[in-house]
């Protein structure tokens, strides 16, 4: 895991990633998608990985990670996988539950084959007591597939990103140092070779968020999506957006993610992970299921 900076650093860490020049949000004018899109077809998203842009997925029907490359901790005090409660989501889903003072929580990993344009669409929920969350879902652009390349994405937390080695993405929420109410409020958290420092001199990520961002509910599943595309390397006509509950809330052009043709976005941790830098609640449960990665707008899934 990431190794983190000093407790005293974190409030001028959020007020970084806060203050970091924040893009236009073009969400309300874009010609991105919203509503229904390639999963509308399959119903509770039965036979959605026969789909030519779906590049993964995974619905945890299983009961198992067997499909992820990495499958993180496998304890069933951490990992668990019951009924969802929800017709839409099948069987069984993917429950993540960290305990302060035992463990931090986990969740899956699973590289495959980039394309220009990536969407990332999952079911997540949080339980009632749930407090903030440290990482969500990642999205990393490793130099390669293949044995120390597959990893260069990962780590390296207060370094500015070499960009051809790596840059990444995540849709979490985010608590804004305690301001939000737990969990947060929606945003993209970012590491690429552009980005912000923090007044540390060191770099932390930077926040894109809509304004005013929307806060997260509890025990209830969210339909949560987002979308990378590529820049030309070295070039500043790369973009991110995200969607929840098929509504578009953010799209933000413009972004110089990388300057090496080889280094893609091929990654994806979904994983509940929580340390005791803003969490204080001692038990902190969240779920997911229905996983997707395609190369197209994906959208909830079909009514079963």
């Amino acid at each position: 895991m990431h190794p983190l900076p000093p407790l005293a650093l974190w409030s001028a860490l959020i007020l970084a990633a806060s203050a970091a020049p924040d893009p236009k949000n073009l969400a309300a004018s874009s010609p991105l998608p919203s509503g229904n899109g390639l999963a509308a077809t399959f119903k509770a998203d039965v036979g959605i990985s026969s789909h030519p842009s779906v590049l993964f997925a995974d619905g945890f029907e299983s009961a198992n990670t067997s499909k992820w490359d990495e499958t993180g901790p496998t304890s069933p005090d951490i990992i668990s996988f019951p009924n969802p409660g929800n017709p839409a989501l099948g069987s069984h889903c993917l429950r993540v539950t960290a305990t302060l003072g035992k463990n931090t929580g986990g969740g899956p990993t699973q590289w495959f084959p980039a394309t220009n344009s990536l969407f990332v669409r999952f079911f997540t929920r949080f339980d009632s007591q749930c407090d903030y969350v440290h990482h969500f879902v990642t999205l990393r652009a490793n130099k390669g597939l293949k044995g120390g390349d597959k990893w260069s994405g990962f780590g390296k937390a207060g370094l500015l990103p070499i960009g051809s080695e790596r840059f990444s993405t995540a849709l979490e929420p985010w608590g804004n140092d305690g301001r939000n109410p737990p969990p947060g409020r929606w945003n993209f958290y970012s590491y690429w070779h552009e980005m912000t420092p923090s007044p540390d001199g060191k770099f932390w990520g930077n926040s894109f968020a809509p304004s005013p961002a929307p806060p997260v509910p509890k025990d209830r599943w969210i339909c949560a999506e987002f979308m990378l595309r590529h820049n030309s390397p070295g070039k500043p006509d790369g973009a991110q957006a995200f969607w929840i509950d098929g509504k578009l809330l953010g799209h933000w052009e413009g972004i110089n993610w990388r300057t090496s043709p080889s280094l893609m976005a091929n990654a994806l941790t979904v994983e509940s992970y929580f340390t005791d830098r803003w969490t204080t609640h001692p038990t902190n449960i969240v779920s997911f299921d229905n996983v997707v990665v395609a190369s197209a707008y994906i959208g909830p899934p079909g009514n079963p």
